[in-house]
């Protein structure tokens, strides 16, 4: 979508307007104050029309205004993207001077200070072609902070940003309290449901968000351009406004341009549901591989929607030896981000290979595991710690839990699992997380018995219970025991909607015992403790089977030894086959 050009355009020509509104295009590099290649499209185009040009840049990169002025001065606007007037408004202000100077006016100072500027910086222009450039930065007690002049093209850009967040710092600390304890105010827009988006409402409210709005327009398939239809998106932008939001939701995973168009037609920053969900991984992840995992989905969901810019993502060149195509911004973007998938990866291996060796010596000493699975916040750290006491954290929060954890226990028979909690499911769970948490998910997919623990208290519990099933589908966990519990029944009259459910509360313990004897089943189906009596004549045969289980006993008497073994099914019939059924006592 074209952006609007604002200030002093009179007499300019189409062409003209049309490169200033090209400068929107720009994407600048986190690490770089102002992009050469933009200083230099600033001043041809200052001297072209002899006029002060002005843009505006958040501190995620993007242009967020282009204005032009008259020959001495352009009216500088306010661009807060903060509600707070203490703290910096998260803009910097960059703008021609075509007489030569980069001096920063007393206007420009004046300005600085009204509109709290990350930073303010004049470029000195002539004949086309940037001259030096000034900056200005506020300090404690609105103290201005001026640099010397310096060259374009050596501009120091480490040393400015730094000064950006110095500056962040001191500006407004009084207030600083106030402003970090100040949520975001969300608008949510939908086009499936209303179930689906009262769900986003939990998400963002999970993300630290205050929602202030939920809008549905029901569609069969988004609009390639903006998700949802352009006279539905006119009103979104006057309802974001009127609720003075911070941000705009959607319910859908949108694309990089339906992202852009969308921010352009709104005014606010606009997420989808996907970034939403992995920001809450981002907060939840403690572990190091937790951690891992989340910037590789981020990356992942991220190097999809890396789009070009247009001209403005020129080839470099960077005098004799290095002249040549070089690469554009956007593919030293797109190798940034594969080289840090890549190295993201291979740490994931050597995570993955410990994880695998943890697994083969449970395997090795046949200790069976049992996967506590189901749909996000049904519940299923609660049942962990009311059958352990593991102490695993618990809240009433969507994706609690990331870390699969594992406790020890036995059944009556004394016969002993490893019981595991696993991350929840959801809706739409974006598909970067399910390969990016793949190692942790597959504590599931391995898992000897399944317990698929449902919320009772959530009247969408039927379509939270088919998720999990499909998630579960997905990763291969299809063929396990499996059990169903319906927990929270405490907290509403459950019911078993799924045939021989038990009722669960991991709250009063209700239905626990009932749990466990179910568990203790579903092991017995898959391995279980047997008695063996060897005759002394048999000897030899005693290495075979303590080989194929884990013996829990053994008692040598005066005719031969007694020996009690957890067996698979399996194995219990090629002892069997060996040396006859009668070798098994009760």
């Amino acid at each position: 979508m074209k952006q609007e050009v604002h200030g002093n355009v009179t007499g300019l020509r189409d062409t003209l307007i049309a490169r200033l509104a090209a400068l929107y295009d720009e994407e600048i590099d986190s690490g770089v104050f102002l992009p050469r290649e933009m200083m230099q499209a600033l001043a041809a185009l200052t001297g072209e029309i002899n006029r002060e040009i002005a843009v505006y840049i958040t501190r995620d990169g993007a242009v967020l205004d282009v204005s032009v002025g008259d020959d001495s001065s352009v009216e500088l606007r306010d661009c807060r993207l903060r509600r707070s007037e203490d703290r910096l408004s998260c803009v910097r202000c960059v703008h021609t001077h075509p007489n030569g100077s980069g001096l920063l006016s007393d206007v420009d100072i004046s300005s600085l200070r009204a509109f709290r500027y990350d930073a303010m910086a004049a470029i000195g222009c002539r004949e086309g072609e940037p001259v030096n450039v000034q900056a200005a930065f506020l300090g404690a007690a609105d103290e201005v902070q001026l640099t010397e002049l310096a060259r374009w093209y050596r501009l120091p850009d480490a040393e400015w940003l730094a000064r950006i967040e110095e500056s962040d710092r001191l500006v407004g600390r009084d207030a600083a309290q106030k402003t970090e304890n100040e949520r975001e105010r969300a608008v949510l827009m939908g086009i499936e449901s209303q179930e689906s988006l009262e769900e986003l409402a939990r998400l963002a409210e999970t993300a630290g968000a205050e929602v202030v709005g939920m809008f549905l327009q029901k569609r069969d398939k988004p609009d390639t351009a903006l998700c949802i239809g352009k006279g539905r998106a006119a009103e979104l932008s006057l309802q974001c406004q009127a609720l003075e939001a911070d941000l705009c939701i959607f319910d859908e995973e949108l694309s990089g341009i339906q992202a852009r168009n969308l921010e352009e037609a709104l005014h606010v920053k606009v997420i989808d549901r996907t970034t939403l969900i992995l920001d809450i991984f981002a907060q939840r992840a403690t572990s190091a591989e937790g951690k891992l995992q989340v910037e590789l989905a981020q990356l992942q969901y991220r190097a999809a929607r890396l789009i070009g810019a247009g001209a403005s993502l020129s080839r470099l060149a960077g005098g004799i030896g290095t002249r040549g195509p070089g690469e554009s911004k956007l593919e030293i973007d797109r190798r940034r981000v594969r080289e840090r998938m890549t190295e993201l990866r291979r740490r994931l291996d050597a995570v993955e290979k410990q994880r695998g060796l943890r697994r083969r010596t449970r395997e090795k000493n046949e200790i069976p595991t049992v996967a506590l699975v189901g749909y996000t916040n049904a519940g299923k750290s609660a049942l962990m710690n009311r059958i352990t006491g593991a102490g695993v954290y618990v809240e009433n929060q969507l994706f609690a839990t990331l870390d699969a954890v594992g406790r020890r226990v036995e059944t009556p028979e004394h016969t002993p699992y490893l019981l595991v909690d696993t991350v929840g499911f959801i809706r739409k769970l974006p598909h970067t997380l399910v390969s990016a948490f793949r190692s942790t998910l597959e504590e599931a997919a391995l898992a000897d018995v399944l317990v698929i623990v449902s919320d009772g208290a959530s009247a969408e519990v039927r379509q939270q219970h088919d998720t999990v099933e499909e998630v579960l589908t997905e990763l291969g966990a299809t063929d396990q025991p499996r059990i169903e519990a319906v927990n929270k029944s405490d907290l509403e009259k459950a019911e078993p909607f799924v045939p021989g459910a038990i009722l669960v509360s991991a709250a009063t313990g209700e239905g626990v015992d009932d749990l466990l004897q179910a568990i203790t089943d579903a092991l017995q189906t898959t391995m279980a403790p047997a008695t063996v009596f060897v005759p002394y004549s048999r000897t030899g045969d005693l290495h075979m089977i303590r080989s194929l289980g884990r013996v829990l006993s053994e008692e040598y008497t005066d005719d031969g030894t007694r020996m009690t073994v957890v067996l698979t099914p399996e194995d219990r019939g090629r002892i069997a086959a060996r040396l006859g059924e009668d070798v098994f006592v009760s």
